[in-house]
C-alpha cells in the first residue's frame, strides 16, 4: 500500500464547499512544497456518534436565522452572515431536550466549524508525527504544520514575527508561565503587581503564588459603578515600585472593554511590563499587539472555535530576554551534559517537551475559517446583537444585567429576582439553552457588585436574534411559573 497524498488528504474538498474559507492572500500562511496547505480538512464529513447528534444538519430543526436590523440575515458570497458561519458548525444543529440548541455559553468555550474537526482528524488520519526532531517525511510534513501555526499566530495577532509566540495549553497557562519565567527573576519585596478587580481568577492568582514567593504585592485597581475600570485611581496606583500591569482585553464576566492601549502607555512611562488577558478579546475583535505596545499577549484556543488544551503567548523580544527557562526537558534545550545545559532560542526555550501538535493543526484551521469572514463586519454584528439582546432582556420582569460599561463584547450576565442562578440555568437547559451560572470564574467582580453567583448568557458570531427571542421568551415563562407557584 502507497502512502497517501498528504496534500490531497490535507486539501478542502471542492464537493464540499465552505462558505466561510476564503483563499490565501499574503497574510495567509502557505506550507512549503514538501508539506501541506494551510487550511488541513478531510475530504468527507466524519460520521456523527450515537449520542443524539444527527450526521446531517438539515435533519434536525434550525433556530430561526437573525433578524437584526441593518445587518445580513442570509449567506452572501464575500459577506459576513450569522447563518454562513451556523451552516459550518456541526454541533449548532443538534437537539438538546428535544428542542435546538442554542448555544449561549460562548465565554466559557466556543463551538468548532467542522473545518477544524476535519483539521484534527486528517493529522491524526495522514500526518501524526513528533516535530523538530525527526529527519524522516512525515516529521518534517508535522513540523511544517506546527511551524505554519505559529506562523498563523503571529499574523493574527498582528506580531512582528513567528519568533514571538509561544505556544501553551492556553491562557492560564501563559499567564503562570510569565508569573513564573519573568516574574520570578524580576519581582522583590516592596514591589507591586497592579491586577484590576474584573480579572479572571487565572489573571489573578498565579500572581498572589509569585507576589508570596518574591515578597512582592498584588494590589487591586477598583471599579466603577458601572464596571469600567477606575482610570482615576489606575494612575494613582501606579508608581516606581510598579513591575507589573495584568488587564483582560475584555471581561468574561462584565463585557467591559477597558482602554487597553492607553493603559499600557502609562505603565511603561514607569518603567512597568504589561500583560494584556487577551481570552475573551480575540474572537469577537481585530486585535494588534503592536498597536495595544502589550509587552505579554495570551489567549485560549478554545475560545477562538479552536481545540481545548491549546493556546499562545506573544511576547516582545525584549520582554522575551528577560525571561528564564520555566520547565526543562526535550526540545527546549541545544545541548545536554550533567555538567551544563545550554538552551534553544526562544521561542523553543519555553515549550519543554512533546507539544499539542493536533491543537496547533486545529488552531490555524480556526484562525484561517475565522480570517475568511470581514472582521469588521463580524464586530459590527455582534454589537448589534448585544443592543438587541439588551433591549429584549429588558422587557423580563425582575431581570438585572449586571454592569453598563460604555465599552463591552457581547456578554450579559444576570440576575432574575426569585431564582438562583443555578436554577435558571436549569429552566433554560430544559428548553434547549446552554447558559453559564456560578462565579465565573471572577469572584472579586460579582463581589464588586454584592454577588456570588450570577447567569451568563455570551454570545459568538453564529448566534441569531432568533435564539434572543427563545431565551427571552423562556425566561418570562419562568417568571410566570414562579408566580403561579406563588399563588397556589
Amino acid at each position: 500500500m502507497t502512502t497517501p497524498d498528504l496534500r490531497a488528504l490535507l486539501r478542502a474538498p471542492e464537493q464540499v464547499p465552505s462558505t466561510a474559507s476564503a483563499p490565501p492572500t499574503a497574510a495567509t500562511p502557505t506550507m512549503p512544497a514538501s508539506g501541506a496547505p494551510a487550511t488541513p480538512a478531510m475530504p468527507a464529513m466524519p460520521a456523527m456518534p450515537a449520542s443524539g447528534v444527527p450526521a446531517a444538519p438539515a435533519e434536525v430543526p434550525t433556530t430561526p436565522p437573525a433578524e437584526v436590523p441593518g445587518l445580513p440575515t442570509t449567506a452572501q458570497p464575500g459577506v459576513f452572515s450569522p447563518e454562513s458561519a451556523r451552516k459550518d458548525v456541526p454541533i449548532l444543529h443538534r437537539t438538546v431536550n428535544g428542542q435546538p440548541l442554542v448555544w449561549l455559553d460562548n465565554g466559557a468555550t466556543t463551538q468548532k466549524p467542522r473545518q477544524v474537526i476535519e483539521a484534527v482528524s486528517a493529522y491524526y488520519s495522514a500526518a501524526n508525527s513528533n516535530i523538530h526532531r525527526g529527519a524522516h517525511t512525515m516529521a518534517r510534513e508535522a513540523t511544517e504544520l506546527y511551524e505554519a501555526g505559529r506562523t498563523a499566530v503571529a499574523q493574527f495577532l498582528g506580531a512582528p514575527s513567528p519568533d514571538t509566540i509561544m505556544f501553551v495549553r492556553g491562557t492560564t497557562e501563559a499567564v503562570n508561565l510569565v508569573a513564573q519565567s519573568w516574574g520570578r527573576a524580576h519581582l522583590g519585596p516592596g514591589d507591586d503587581i497592579l491586577v484590576p478587580v474584573l480579572e479572571h481568577h487565572s489573571n489573578i492568582v498565579p500572581w498572589q503564588l509569585i507576589a508570596e514567593e518574591t515578597r512582592a504585592r498584588v494590589v487591586p485597581v477598583p471599579l466603577t459603578p458601572d464596571g469600567e475600570i477606575d482610570q482615576d485611581a489606575y494612575a494613582d496606583l501606579l508608581s516606581a515600585r510598579t513591575q507589573m500591569v495584568v488587564v483582560s482585553q475584555a471581561s468574561n464576566v462584565l463585557g467591559t472593554v477597558p482602554p487597553v492601549r492607553e493603559m499600557t502607555a502609562l505603565a511603561h512611562r514607569y518603567g512597568a511590563k504589561v500583560l494584556v488577558d487577551g481570552a475573551q478579546a480575540v474572537a469577537h475583535m481585530p486585535v494588534d499587539v503592536q498597536a495595544l505596545g502589550a509587552d505579554f499577549y495570551a489567549f485560549s484556543g478554545h475560545k477562538l472555535f479552536a481545540p481545548t488544551g491549546i493556546g499562545a503567548l506573544y511576547a516582545t523580544p525584549g520582554a522575551m530576554a528577560e525571561m528564564r527557562p520555566w520547565q526543562g526537558g526535550g526540545n527546549m534545550i541545544e545541548s545536554v551534559s550533567f555538567e551544563r545545559t545550554t538552551f534553544a532560542a526562544m521561542p523553543h526555550m519555553m515549550e519543554a517537551g512533546t507539544g499539542h501538535i493536533s491543537g496547533v493543526v486545529g488552531l490555524l484551521a480556526a484562525i484561517d475559517w475565522l480570517r475568511g469572514f470581514d472582521q469588521q463586519a463580524v464586530a459590527a454584528y455582534e454589537e448589534a446583537l448585544m443592543s438587541y439582546a439588551m433591549q429584549a432582556m429588558a422587557t423580563v420582569p425582575g431581570l438585572e444585567v449586571i454592569g453598563s460599561a460604555a465599552q463591552r463584547i457581547a456578554v450579559m450576565t444576570f440576575t432574575l429576582a426569585g431564582h438562583d442562578p443555578a436554577s435558571v440555568a436549569d429552566w433554560l437547559d430544559k428548553d434547549g439553552i446552554a447558559v453559564r451560572a456560578g462565579h465565573h470564574c471572577a469572584q472579586p467582580a460579582l463581589a464588586h457588585y454584592g454577588l456570588e453567583s450570577a447567569a451568563r448568557a455570551s454570545f459568538a458570531l453564529y448566534n441569531t436574534s432568533g435564539e434572543v427571542d427563545q431565551l427571552v421568551a423562556s425566561l418570562r415563562r419562568l417568571q410566570q411559573a414562579g408566580q403561579g407557584a406563588e399563588g397556589a
